[in-house]
């Protein structure tokens, strides 16, 4: 399917992308939602809104949400709700981190198991596409797989040690 995509050019509007795309795919069925960013500083992760969609998305079964940063210190700071609402959905909400050796920037991206995409590929400009495209979301799957594959488990409820 492709319904095809609309583009962004405001951080307001990167962030009501992010939502609409996260509703899309939720109202759509998926199974996994992945979310890649360098930090999720500028993310709308704190929306209490958004976690109420998310919480019976979650309780279905195989629900899972990926998150791949290279820098997790941010998310405590900007985003303190989302990390405490994540608490008892640890299970299924997951953060990675690029492997050693994997310097590559990543991409600033949400993709689901369908056709859903999310692309900011401007951040400086706040410049992307966000729609429905089967092939753009498995250009982006296929492009988001391999580092997860490789990524290390990070974002933990409780640092290591305590």
């Amino acid at each position: 399917m492709s319904t095809g995509a609309a583009l962004f050019d405001s951080r307001g509007a990167f962030q009501d992308a992010v939502r609409q795309a996260f509703v899309a795919a939720i109202e759509r069925g998926a199974r996994r939602i992945v979310c890649c960013d360098p930090d999720f500083a500028d993310w709308p992760l704190d929306d209490t809104t958004l976690h109420a969609r998310l919480v019976p998305w979650l309780k279905l079964p195989q629900r899972r949400l990926l998150l791949l940063a290279a820098d997790w210190s941010v998310l405590p700071r900007r985003h303190p709700r989302f990390v405490t609402w994540r608490a008892p959905w640890v299970h299924a909400v997951e953060g990675w981190t690029p492997a050693e050796g994997d310097d590559a920037e990543l991409p600033r991206v949400l993709v689901d198991d369908g056709d859903v995409f999310l692309h900011l590929r401007d951040a400086e400009h706040w410049r992307g596409r966000a729609g429905r495209d089967t092939a753009e979301a498995q250009r982006w799957r296929d492009t988001i797989d391999g580092r997860i594959e490789r990524a290390q488990a990070a974002f933990f409820v409780r640092p290591l040690g305590l």
